[in-house]
């Protein structure tokens, strides 16, 4: 049977129904654009949200349906309070991009406590402050809070459903870093009362009955965008890995059963992750992130307007062989895995009188594909576990200039996805394997199909010789900043 999947992304809602083939049919998309009323600020509407959710849902089922059962995508650790009796929110969503919380994560850290500003934990606290302070309605259990996939959940469910999946959980900053509950400390720390947290559920099984959609179809699948996408491309075995290259990047790892060498923050700078949890039983990934990809491009289209759109970089990048030895290292804002420096600054290297346009936009490409490399070899050093080939999707991945260099400086095959967005498939693979669509996760990793296999076209001394000229480069924009190079999360 058919699968209707809803993902919510930081821009906009989309509505698709999945077939049993893995074909993604009958896509519909409202924008759900955040604000910024200051600086590091970033906000967004739940009513909106959920009006965007019931609105696409309804259109791809009109047109698409019957389906099973419901999947949900999600950004991750979007914070959203509301009060139970009247599914009213206390106040606007906290974007998972929002900096409010920076002081009080750096007043955690004299307490010996780890959390970072984009995680729900500290924006929780920040909005309970202004809509319960004394915290006596969420100790009566008159408030609830939710990341997105919770929100959405609740929405279809008709207020019956409070429930997050464990890969969702796993990112709030909230539960044990064995992933088994939530932390009892960390909500102490935060004054943040248990009642108010929803109900862990695995992110594959029967949820509960989407009432408020045509026919009732079951809500079976829940995960955050990154493990959905990791899912969505078949990467279900240990050692397989995807990179989402959008305005950021994401590179996700399985691991398997056991939990990451590192509690924490890895060696190489990768981040524990849940994958997904089925039956009961937690798998485990690594992931590794890159400030700035896509938003590069962008740079290059609308402040510096030397390309036409985001497709005509690679036209304007193929019209030189390389770049003369110039490069860019990609840290408009700041450096992620591995260093982790949020005082890094966007640096070009090696320019010369003969530095055109072409050179220009190959280099920020190529850079591009260079951070993508560090993450990748990241994932390796943390995880343990080699990655003989990367998956990848997200609007870059429909870049051939970016694509090519990527296998280049990853030096392995790049496995480009069958869907740019495949955050949607890996939701329905979820709600899938809770009904029988497909049975389970080597299933689900039989089922990959790349759109096209990039093969890298240098040598291994071209190879490493390049990883030696980037990393000099990358070192040169370590520390612009060095009072932001000072904070660490």
């Amino acid at each position: 049977m058919s699968i209707l999947v809803i993902d919510v992304g930081t821009s906009g809602v989309r509505g698709a129904v999945v077939r049993p083939d893995a074909t993604v049919e009958h896509i519909h998309h409202v924008a759900v654009l955040p604000d910024t009323p200051f600086p590091g600020l970033v906000e967004f509407d739940p009513t909106a949200m959920a009006d965007a959710v019931l609105d696409v849902a309804a259109r791809s089922l009109a047109e698409g349906g019957p389906v099973e059962a419901v999947g949900i995508a999600n950004q991750r650790a979007s914070t959203i309070v509301w009060d139970r009796a009247t599914g009213v929110p206390v106040g606007p969503g906290l974007g998972w991009q929002d900096l409010r919380t920076v002081g009080t994560c750096l007043e955690l850290q004299n307490q010996g406590i780890r959390v970072t500003p984009n995680a729900s934990a500290t924006k929780l606290a920040a909005l309970l402050d202004l809509a319960d302070p004394d915290r006596s309605r969420s100790e009566r259990g008159e408030l609830a809070f939710g990341t997105v996939d919770t929100w959405v959940a609740w929405t279809l469910s008709g207020g019956r459903l409070h429930i997050t999946d464990a890969s969702n959980a796993g990112v709030t900053g909230l539960i044990h870093v064995d992933g088994l509950g939530w932390s009892r400390d960390l909500l102490a720390a935060l004054r943040i009362p248990e009642a108010l947290l929803p109900t862990i559920v695995d992110s594959s099984g029967v949820m509960g009955t989407a009432e408020a959609l045509s026919g009732h179809p079951v809500i079976a699948g829940m995960a955050g965008d990154q493990q959905a996408s990791l899912i969505g491309q078949g990467c279900t075995l240990p050692g397989q890995a995807k990179a989402t290259f959008g305005t950021g990047g994401m590179l996700d790892q399985c691991v398997g059963p056991d939990h990451p060498p590192q509690a924490l923050r890895g060696p190489a700078g990768t981040i524990p992750i849940i994958a997904w949890r089925r039956k009961g039983t937690i798998t485990w990934g690594v992931e590794a992130i890159m400030l700035s990809a896509g938003t590069c491009v962008e740079w290059l289209r609308d402040d510096l307007a030397i390309v036409d759109s985001a497709a005509h970089s690679a036209e304007v990048a193929s019209r030189c062989a390389d770049t003369g030895d110039v490069w860019f290292v990609p840290a408009l804002l700041g450096l992620g895995t591995p260093v982790w420096d949020f005082g890094a600054r966007g640096t070009f290297v090696g320019l010369t009188r003969g530095s055109g346009r072409p050179e220009l936009v190959r280099a920020v490409l190529e850079g591009v594909a260079h951070r993508g490399a560090d993450l990748l070899e990241a994932a390796e050093a943390d995880s343990g576990l080699p990655i003989g080939n990367l998956r990848i999707d997200g609007g870059m991945s429909a870049n051939e200039v970016f694509t090519q260099a990527l296998a280049n400086a990853c030096g392995r095959p790049i496995e480009v996805s069958p869907v740019v967005e495949a955050t949607t498939l890996g939701a329905a693979y979820l709600a899938g394997m809770a009904v029988g669509t497909w049975a389970d996760e080597k299933d689900v990793a039989a089922a990959w199909a790349p759109r096209h296999v990039v093969d890298p076209t240098t040598s291994t001394g071209e190879h490493a010789a390049a990883r030696t000229r980037w990393l000099e480069a990358r070192r040169r924009s370590e520390g612009t900043i060095p009072e932001l190079s000072a904070l660490d999360f």
